[in-house]
């Protein structure tokens, strides 16, 4: 699952310029203490956003259009109500089912915020956050770090471990456990000082909560934030997603520009990272209840101190490129970041490669808040929608063509996974491969289990990999080496497979320099 950190998250620099400013002063004037910044007030009045909400359909229905996208939701909270609750288009292409305010779409990384507010209900004070809680057996590959490690290190991606670790353990087969365990052999980076989105990661921290209160997750966040928010149609569990009749399909981009419910995403071996299925409806009750510190309808649901821990910077997630560029900083489930006028502005978005596009964003000072969802792969459109939004809101105008921006940040992110080589042309003067017995066999990997490569009757190989197991067929590129087409969420077309000294490497598990086996 991929995340666009990039949009969603700004920088501070306007308020490390008036800092700056300010202890210069300081500097000058020994007998005065230094005077703390003015507090940003509100700027938007309800008549600019009244207009950004007018505009809300015209711009939805234009980016569907653009991206072909089937089906979009949208909820709008401004001042405690929600004044846009809407849905355009299609549950599933080739179907006359029209999406509504009570349709239910995975929600993919959206999950997270979400889920940081399930934890911050169970917490007593916000340092609870910053507690050693670890779920039995669970361990990292430095002990000092798996005895050190907090919820609030792993809801923040500050534990060390590598971008997506355990993603790949996933896309193979395996479940929570396994993918949980396996984590200890990842390398790490310095502990608390480098950040690294890590799914698994986040999962181990909510699972472990869930533990300590003697319940599952799904019962954890029922009983402390769905329940008591009135969100009746959201759930952690896939199968709530897939027995609902009012659910949204997942939809991918066919070659010739059409959409296709082609492919089923189960989360639910990371559901507190990226599980949870919800509706525009119930999104609004949480965007009301998060822009009210915890509480709804009069009621107190989350301690207000718990969830402001939160929306607070815990790890500088994009650093910036030019001394005048904006951070952007991660907090607990939330991209954190300060715009121009000093304003906090939270955000998150969800992406499944295999078919779901969704956005959150609010302005706390504003009082105002948008979540976006769609069940189409990632082409930008729920993002785009809610940055036209705040954009319009702000001045009037779209001072950019969001969608246009975003569809090229998804575009980046899916060319930079993929190999350099092009396994489906061999070069000219490819060496022949050798008898197929010089690669059939049995390989084992401690983290990626067992690689078993068998030959057919005409010689061709087949790559089996997980616990299922996975078949992939072999095609030769270059003496030793073989490409085959990888398959699910983290798929990044033909990766290649190279044998040598007992050993096969699959290039694209490789990347943290675990994917060679070894021949038994």
């Amino acid at each position: 699952m991929r995340t666009l950190r990039a949009l969603g998250a700004a920088g501070a620099a306007a308020l490390l310029t008036a800092s700056a400013a300010t202890a210069a002063t300081a500097a000058t004037a020994a007998t005065a203490a230094p005077s703390p910044p003015p507090a940003p007030r509100p700027q938007l009045t309800d008549a600019a956003v009244d207009k950004a909400v007018a505009r809300l359909d015209a711009t939805v229905t234009d980016m569907m259009r653009r991206t072909g996208v089937p089906g979009v939701a949208v909820a709008v909270v401004h001042d405690d109500e929600v004044v846009h609750l809407k849905g355009f288009g299609l549950r599933r292409t080739g179907a006359s089912a029209a999406v509504d305010p009570d349709t239910v779409f995975q929600i993919a990384s959206l999950s997270k915020p979400v889920s940081s507010t399930v934890v911050a209900g169970t917490l007593t004070d916000p340092d609870a956050w910053d507690r050693h809680t670890a779920l039995p057996g669970f361990s990292l590959k430095d002990p000092w770090v798996t005895g050190h490690v907090t919820t609030a290190d792993l809801f923040s991606h500050r534990s060390g471990l590598p971008d997506h670790a355990g993603d790949l353990l996933e896309d193979l087969g395996y479940d929570q456990s396994y993918i949980l365990d396996h984590l200890r052999l990842e390398p790490l980076t310095p502990f608390r000082a480098s950040y690294a989105y890590t799914n698994f990661g986040f999962t181990a921290a909510a699972e472990a909560v869930a533990r300590a209160k003697g319940t599952s997750w799904q019962k954890l966040a029922d009983d402390t934030l769905f329940k008591p928010a009135g969100m009746t149609d959201t759930s952690t569990e896939f199968s709530a997603f897939a027995d609902s009749p009012d659910r949204a399909a997942t939809h991918v981009k066919n070659p010739d520009g059409t959409w296709s419910p082609r492919y089923v995403r189960d989360p639910d071996a990371q559901a507190p990272a990226g599980g949870v299925s919800s509706t525009a409806r119930d999104m609004s009750r949480w965007l009301r209840l998060q822009l009210a510190g915890g509480t709804l309808d009069g009621k107190r649901i989350i301690p207000a101190d718990t969830l402001a821990r939160t929306h607070v910077p815990a790890v500088v997630s994009q650093p910036p490129a030019t001394p005048t560029a904006r951070t952007g900083f991660y907090g607990l489930g939330w991209n954190v970041s300060y715009d121009d006028a000093g304003r906090l502005r939270l955000s998150h978005s969800g992406a499944f490669e295999l078919g779901a596009n969704t956005n959150v964003t609010m302005l706390p000072l504003e009082q105002l808040g948008i979540v976006v969802l769609t069940n189409g792969a990632p082409v930008g459109l729920a993002d785009a929608v809610a940055l036209d939004f705040f954009d319009f809101a702000e001045h009037g105008r779209a001072t950019a063509d969001w969608l246009a921006l975003a569809g090229s940040l998804y575009a980046q992110m899916d060319a930079a996974g993929r190999s350099p080589t092009d396994y489906a042309h061999p070069p000219a003067g490819a060496k022949p491969a050798r008898d197929s017995a010089a690669y059939t066999g049995t390989y084992d990997n401690p983290f990626y289990g067992r690689a078993t490569v068998t030959a057919g009757d005409d010689g061709t190989l087949t790559l089996a990999l997980g616990p299922k197991p996975l078949r992939f067929p072999l095609t030769h590129y270059d003496g030793d080496t073989f490409s085959f087409v990888t398959t699910g969420e983290n798929a990044v077309g033909r990766t290649g497979v190279t044998f040598a000294d007992g050993t096969l490497r699959v290039e694209y598990l490789d990347a943290d320099h675990l994917g060679t086996f070894t021949r038994q």
